[in-house]
């Protein structure tokens, strides 16, 4: 997770549970997911957008595919 990095994916692998917080794009207002499970695959697609450090207390995050 990162508050600058832009990630483009098209699904989200949460390996521990938490909160997952995402912009959907570079600009966008981030939304957060609350109480996400442990070995969640998280279908959205990104594209130039943010998993985002701040509210996220989710971790091992891999993004996937492109």
């Amino acid at each position: 997770p990162s508050d600058s990095t832009l990630v483009s994916c098209k699904g989200i692998y949460v390996g521990t549970g938490g909160n997952l917080a995402i912009s959907t794009s570079d600009t966008a207002t981030p939304v957060v997911f609350y109480n996400v499970g442990t070995g969640i695959m998280f279908p959205i697609e990104l594209k130039n957008g943010r998993i985002m450090s701040t509210n996220t207390t989710a971790s091992n995050i891999v993004s996937l595919g492109w």
